[in-house]
């Protein structure tokens, strides 16, 4: 059978200009690649199916080519795969497009988003036939394999004579070795290795792309979704298939790899017989990862390091203790001193700092904090970031009995903390400490880390130009500004504040304004991609 798989995203400006197209005349767009619908591909296409996929990313392939390339192929079944609460009014406005087009084509959502709110997805989204729920290798096998009658399929959500039927959860699969490696070449797309989040630095131009070599975080953060979505459990593959997959990619060209594990850092056997086959089998791929602080596998820091990972990013939240309690970290301020020293002292280049501003009763004063120990730790980069609220987790549960959020009417929303927590800090104040403490933390790192910050600054001047290398420093330092200005042309091409801004707002909107509010964004996307093609220089064209 034909399968379409779609990876929907927010419209947010991913792609680079067009004259630093990759050699294989792909364009490039920064960010991470859909490993998702790339690893169903793959088990599609062993199954014997054929698969077709498309990345919103790209420029090339607006809702508008996705249908017509349907209308002339006519799939068995369209996908649709999102993550998160702000994707989710994408993903309607395409399915309801799609089955305006063809009213019997199949369409299928997936994704974290869609598993954790199927039933009500199902119900507000008529037009969609199945949600899929959790894993979905082998749940769009049975599901081709009963189209026309899927009573049978495990974690299936759809309807039968009017009524939502919710099939029963499949047992969690644990045997991850056995799915193929996902289909990267499929796509006509190269991936650029970037920052995370808000920060539009480009890190490297050699052939990027995503590995999972594990699934799901036992830990309770009132914030995450992640224990919900995998049940509590943490799910790997085995050290071999993970450097068997290293081989691979090196053999195809791949230079930079970040694994999109939840928590790389849990199993220390694991990390080492990882690494001594990255080391005996000759892999010169650069690697980042993620994982908590109070990881017990820290001794292998060193080890990690000679397996070339360059890029160690810690979940440290907060500087004051009473906000890591309230957000139920289960870490403390001197594990997190402790796991950025261990990191850089073992050589790891690049070790980043996750940051939440705008808790739960968090004070000036515990923000001022945090900008204190961002500032003490050797990080070589940090982001702050707004805390907000998604539903199925901890946080959106206490909300609910607080009054804050209805779980009958908000369920699909996107909330700032502070937008609704009264114990949260206004949002002005929080911009303006923010803005105050990046101030101070720059300057900071500047006079006590100078040579550190000066490798980072070079490394970004080789791929930048230095005017948005200069932006990035100085941003802090401008003040309120309205309007974009040159530099933050290039931003755009990166998930920035005020592109999250909007998608919050769009959750909140009734159906019936999306289609309006998806005009303006297309019309708008193309006018920034237009002032993207005319910028004299790009990361590539200066790259050094």
């Amino acid at each position: 059978m034909l399968v379409f798989l779609i990876h929907v995203r927010d419209p947010q400006f991913y792609a680079l200009p067009a004259k630093t197209r990759a050699k294989n005349g792909n364009i490039r767009v920064m960010g991470f690649p859909p490993i998702g619908i790339m690893s169903l591909s793959a088990v599609l296409k062993r199954a014997g199916h054929e698969c077709v996929m498309f990345d919103q990313a790209n420029p090339e392939t607006p809702n508008d080519v996705i249908i017509e390339e349907m209308t002339s192929r006519q799939p068995a079944l369209v996908g649709l795969s999102f993550l998160s609460t702000t994707s989710y009014p994408y993903a309607k406005l395409l399915a309801r497009q799609i089955r305006a087009v063809n009213p019997t084509v199949k369409l299928a959502f997936g994704g974290v988003f869609a598993t954790l709110n199927a039933p009500l997805v199902k119900l507000q989204c008529p037009e969609v036939d199945f949600v899929c729920r959790g894993d979905g290798e082998q749940l769009i096998l049975d599901l081709l394999e009963c189209l026309d009658d899927p009573e049978g399929v495990a974690s299936l959500t759809w309807a039968k004579d009017g009524q939502v039927m919710n099939n029963p959860n499949r047992t969690m699969e644990r045997h991850l070795d056995q799915w193929p490696f996902p289909d990267r070449e499929s796509l006509p797309l190269d991936f650029i290795e970037s920052m995370p989040l808000d920060v539009p630095a480009v890190l490297s131009m050699e052939r990027f792309t995503t590995m999972q070599t594990s699934r799901g975080c036992p830990w309770p953060c009132v914030f995450c979704d992640i224990p919900i979505f995998n049940e509590g459990k943490w799910r790997a593959r085995s050290p071999q298939h993970v450097v068997e997959e290293f081989k691979y990619l090196q053999a195809l060209g791949y230079g930079s790899v970040y694994f999109v594990d939840d928590h790389f850092l849990l199993q220390p056997k694991r990390i080492d017989a990882i690494c001594k086959g990255i080391n005996e089998n000759g892999i010169a791929i650069q690697w980042g990862c993620e994982g908590r602080v109070d990881s017990v596998a820290q001794h292998l820091f060193p080890a990690m390091a000679k397996a070339h990972c360059r890029t160690l990013m810690f979940g440290i939240e907060s500087g004051s203790q009473k906000i890591l309690d309230r957000l139920k970290k289960e870490q403390t301020l001197a594990e997190v001193e402790t796991a950025v020293t261990n990191a850089k002292q073992a050589g790891i280049e690049i070790v980043h700092g996750f940051f939440t501003v705008g808790n739960p009763d968090e004070t000036v004063e515990d923000m001022q904090a945090t900008f204190d120990l961002a500032s003490k730790l050797p990080l070589d980069t940090f982001g702050f970031n707004r805390l907000c609220v998604y539903r199925g987790t901890p946080l959106w549960h206490e909300y609910v009995k607080r009054g804050l959020v209805n779980e009958a009417t908000d369920w699909y929303k996107y909330f700032k903390c502070s937008e609704i927590d009264p114990t949260c800090l206004p949002g002005e104040v929080i911009n303006d400490v923010r803005r105050a403490g990046l101030r101070r933390l720059i300057l900071y790192k500047l006079r006590h880390y100078p040579m550190q910050t000066f490798r980072l600054l070079k490394r970004f001047l080789r791929y930048m130009p230095v005017r948005d290398v200069v932006y990035l420093i100085i941003k802090p330092f401008l003040g309120k500004t309205k309007g974009a200005t040159k530099a933050e042309v290039m931003s755009r091409a990166v998930e920035h504040g005020a592109m999250k801004d909007a998608a919050a707002e769009l959750t909140q909107l009734t159906d019936e304004a999306l289609d309006h509010v998806m005009q303006e964004s297309i019309a708008e996307r193309r006018r920034i991609q237009q002032e993207a093609e005319g910028l004299r220089e790009s990361p590539m064209a200066s790259g050094r």
